[in-house]
């Protein structure tokens, strides 16, 4: 190494403030272990009479509950405005932070600690409001801005590498304050001039680079160090000299800089300012992997907070671990492995001139002696060692909004304990707690907080059942702040933004999916507000399409209301009502329409079938409201107006429902399929009749009349018009599964077989379904479906 990155790599005399006496800044690398280590033995050499951490000082009053026994980093001190909580920032702090070991150690031996960064008042002033699911996350990059120049990788390049955090781990994460390349010893007591040496050197390197490239395009940074200088001169007029400052390395020549009081009040005169909260909240590992504040590339979290808490053999107890976890998923790793990985790993750190096996380096042999080269088994031990899935905790005592602690109390009542990995939670809603979980989850929902998010279950598709994958997210204690304004409980804040959203919703779907998610999670109180904006958007709005979306909504929150006990005879009303106008003015909606504009309305058509069958499930075939769509569906499936896509998926529901017989579906495949029609007009009409995942496949397979008329249709295709119809038949049989693509190619390969004849000199072939129902073999299979559901054989009558 040359210049400054060999001052900041090798111990020398102190340069900025002198051998002894303070005050001492403490140029640091956030969330670096090396730093921490060489901070705390800084702090057992010097002993400073005050402590000075980079940080807002509206945190001052939350920092004794860091030496409370109930709270785990990572954590961070979360700011938001009181007015906006969307306007917020984090600054977290890892067990391995330089500056959570500074203010532990102070907290420790009853030296006071302050934080002296611009207060969070000015900075989330001077910030606009960042919207979408990510603002919290943007807010906080913001916040803790990596300067234009990289000081890392500068002096990384000065020293000759390529690679800035392997010259950083070289120089600092891997040696103790003594500068032996240990990795993990523990500071000991020493010379005050031993355990500053470090960071003298540091602040000589930034002090050159500032020199070369000024603010490093943050002018900002003026303003934060003006305050921070302010902080400082008013610390030694209460503690003397003996005030240890940590804070980011690339401040440092900043604040031992010489300006006068004046010059600095003027850089913070007329800063505007908002009102805000602060608090702690759990932090995870993979929340500093994304977001690590001025650049610290906290990429590996677990493996920095492994290489400070190792005491000893760090790259013995690292590989130990890996073991362990492969040993966990069932791969045989013996202890030989252990000792070859840990004995590739120093060799290769010996090639490559390191002083220690670097992450790269016991990566690299993980692969190659534990995962026998593959990257599949080493995502793992990335995902969970590497990375980690740590998730702080924070004590009760800590300041919260009033919804925060209800949400609280209700996740330990329920026994859901946030976590940091994600996780699927199946619920019985028979069950109480499983109800009131969902019920939770729900208004959750509701409120912008994604705690959970509802997937297809695994066990039933019933409406018993719900299942729900879970993570917890640090952020989402903003989303909790930002629904406070709604309430002090999660009950009465969902219960308000939903009647809040009724009264200023516009579209009638958006009102019918309101009154879904109300009755889900079982908000009476808003079901009133939500049902009369429901029935005045229902009167108002005449267009087929809206309404078509918005009935099966209102035929779930029927079907939800029946299982969760609640009286929705009003709602019923109204979706009986949209039902009627829809079975009026659908055939006329259907008429005249683009390739685009009938493939949408063939999904209307689709759902609103599926919500007349949930509305209409108690009435008999022909009767009734399943009567009247029944009609609607005859007479879409006849009307040559009609979009083709839109008439075959008509036949295709009439069909399925046995209101149709096969014969006239035949007949009417006949037809759409005759030469007089366009192809293009025939390939849309397939589409809707055996598209999508209708299970038309398995249909062509089983009726072969049906797959001979498709068969000879499309062989009689006009070669010049064969391309124009291609890309509509390859989406519509792509969709298939592939054994049924298999199947049909090997029936059209083998061409038709006569009636009566045999196939494969074993099964009967038949021209399409049978003519009915055999009852004989009907009655054969009873016995085997009551078995499988559980129900008691049917009494035998006892002959006469």
């Amino acid at each position: 190494m040359s210049g400054a990155a060999e001052a900041a790599a090798a111990p020398q005399g102190r340069t900025a403030t002198g051998p002894a006496a303070g005050p001492w800044l403490l140029g640091v690398r956030h969330h670096g272990p090396g730093s921490a280590r060489a901070v705390l033995a800084a702090l057992r050499a010097a002993r400073p009479a005050a402590v000075l951490i980079e940080g807002p000082p509206e945190g001052d009053a939350l920092l004794p509950l860091a030496a409370d026994p109930h709270m785990r980093p990572p954590v961070a001190l979360l700011a938001h405005a009181v007015d906006d909580p969307g306007r917020a920032s984090f600054w977290p702090m890892a067990a391995f932070s330089p500056e959570w070991v500074a203010i532990r150690w102070a907290l420790d031996h009853d030296v006071p600690v302050r934080f002296v960064d611009l207060p969070a008042a000015h900075s989330l002033a001077l910030k606009e409001p960042v919207e979408g699911p990510e603002r919290a996350e943007e807010a906080e990059e913001e916040e803790e801005v990596t300067p234009v120049v990289d000081p890392i990788r500068v002096l990384a390049e000065t020293a000759g590498y390529d690679d800035p955090e392997r010259w950083w781990e070289d120089v600092v994460e891997h040696r103790s304050p003594s500068g032996e390349t240990d990795g993990g010893a523990t500071p000991s007591e020493g010379a005050p001039g031993d355990a500053l040496a470090p960071f003298d050197a540091l602040a000589e390197a930034m002090g050159a680079l500032r020199e070369a490239y000024g603010d490093g395009g943050q002018p900002r940074d003026a303003v934060r160090e003006a305050y921070m200088r302010i902080q400082l001169r008013t610390a030694r007029k209460e503690f003397g000299d003996g005030v240890a400052v940590v804070c980011g390395a690339w401040h440092v020549p900043a604040l031992a800089a010489r300006t006068t009081l004046a010059a600095d009040r003027a850089l913070l005169k007329g800063l505007p300012k908002v009102k805000t909260d602060l608090t702690w909240v759990p932090w995870t590992h993979r929340r500093l992997a994304r977001r690590s504040g001025y650049g610290a590339g906290i990429d590996s979290p677990g493996w920095y907070g492994h290489l400070f808490e190792a005491a000893d053999r760090p790259i013995e107890r690292w590989m130990t671990k890996v073991a362990g976890l492969l040993r966990g998923e069932d791969r045989f790793v013996s202890t030989a492995h252990v000792i070859e990985a840990v004995r590739l790993a120093e060799t290769l750190a010996a090639l490559r001139g390191r002083p220690l096996a670097g992450l790269g380096e016991t990566t690299d042999a993980v692969r190659a002696v534990m995962c026998e080269g593959s990257d599949v088994p080493l995502g793992l031990v990335r995902d969970r060692l590497i990375v980690g899935e740590s998730l702080g905790e924070v004590p009760d005592t800590a300041p919260a909004v009033p919804l925060q602690r209800d949400l609280t109390r209700s996740q330990r009542t329920l026994r859901l304990k946030p976590e940091a990995s994600e996780r699927e939670l199946d619920l019985d809603l028979r069950k109480e707690t499983d109800a009131a979980r969902s019920r939770l989850l729900h208004r959750l929902r509701l409120l912008d907080v994604g705690w959970g998010d509802p997937v297809a279950g695994r066990g039933s598709t019933g409406t018993f059942r719900e299942s729900w994958r879970l993570r917890w997210e640090p952020e989402l204690h903003v989303r909790v702040a930002e629904a406070g304004v709604w309430g002090t409980t999660v009950l009465t804040a969902a219960t308000a933004k939903a009647a809040s959203q009724a009264v200023a919703a516009t579209a009638l779907a958006d009102v019918t999916a309101l009154a879904e998610h109300c009755l889900l999670a079982e908000l009476p109180d808003a079901l009133p507000v939500v049902m009369k904006a429901l029935a005045d958007r229902a009167a108002l709005d005449s267009d087929v399409g809206h309404l078509a979306d918005a009935l099966p909504a209102l035929a779930r929150s029927l079907r939800y209301g029946d299982v969760r006990s609640t009286d929705t005879a009003a709602l019923a009303e109204v979706a009986a009502g949209l039902a009627e106008r829809i079975c009026v003015g659908l055939p006329p909606a259907c008429t005249g329409l683009d390739p685009d504009g009938a493939e949408a309305l063939r999904g209307q058509v689709e759902a609103v079938h599926g919500a007349i069958g949930l509305l209409d499930t108690g009435a008999e075939p022909g009767t009734g409201l399943r009567r009247r769509w029944d009609a609607v569906l005859h007479k879409l499936a006849a009307r040559d107006a009609v979009a083709g896509i839109i008439r075959g998926r008509a036949t295709r529901l009439l069909l399925d429902e046995g209101r149709l017989a096969e014969d006239e579906a035949a007949r009417l495949m006949g037809l759409a399929l005759s030469p007089g029609t366009p192809p293009a007009d025939a390939a849309a009409w397939i589409e809707g009749f055996v598209g999508g995942a209708s299970g038309g496949g398995m249909l062509l397979v089983h009726d072969e009349r049906l797959l001979g008329l498709v068969d000879a249709w499309l062989t009689g295709v006009p070669a010049d018009q064969f391309t124009d119809v291609l890309p509509l038949l390859r989406r519509t049989f792509s969709a298939y599964e592939p054994g049924v693509r298999r199947t049909l190619g090997e029936l059209v390969r083998r061409g038709p077989v006569p009636e009566g004849a045999r196939r494969d000199d074993a099964t009967p072939a038949t021209g399409g379904f049978g003519p009915g129902l055999d009852p004989a073999r009907a009655d054969a299979v009873e016995p085997v479906l009551r078995l499988l559901l559980g129900r008691p054989p049917e009494p035998v009558e006892a002959a006469v």
